[in-house]
């Protein structure tokens, strides 16, 4: 559902692809898009003039103006660089911060990834110790880390 609070463009591409198997019949997803509009949403386009628009592309636009207020920014890089594990704060806790983060970040910046989730941890963590001794080379080498540290600590 599209409540008006959801980000615009997920919802707009997850609209094409549910009607990729009718990408060529433009009036039938105009009909569709709006089938799972909130009441925010549907309040919207029940106000639209009837004929007002007349494409897809316009519709999308026309959404997009509305709805503008609810696309996503992308968080700086520096927000990930500024992070670090809090003091009593579990290594669970932290992955979720940091990947949360990270996720929100646009680009490609695994290698960074890498050395500020090292450098966040404490300087007598375990974990830190162990990525400074054998220091990993990806970012799918560090999630295998994390995640058997985090198995044995759990132990």
């Amino acid at each position: 559902m599209y409540n008006g609070r959801t980000v615009l463009m997920e919802y707009v591409s997850y609209c094409n692809q549910r009607m990729v198997v009718h990408s060529k019949n433009k009036v039938l997803i105009c009909k569709v898009f709006p089938s799972s509009f909130g009441l925010v949403a549907m309040r919207w386009f029940d106000g639209v003039g009837a004929g007002s628009i007349d494409s897809f592309k316009k519709l999308i636009q026309a959404f997009g103006s509305c709805f503008i207020s609810c696309s996503r920014v992308p968080r700086p890089l520096d927000s990930l660089l500024s992070l670090s594990m809090r003091e009593g704060e579990t290594l669970k806790t932290y992955l979720d911060r940091y990947w949360e983060i990270f996720n929100e970040i646009d680009g490609d910046f695994n290698d960074v990834a890498i050395r500020t989730f090292k450098v966040g941890l404490p300087i007598e963590h375990g974990l830190r110790k162990s990525l400074t001794g054998k220091p990993v080379t990806s970012l799918r080498q560090l999630i295998d880390r994390i995640y058997k540290y985090k198995r044995v600590e759990e132990d």
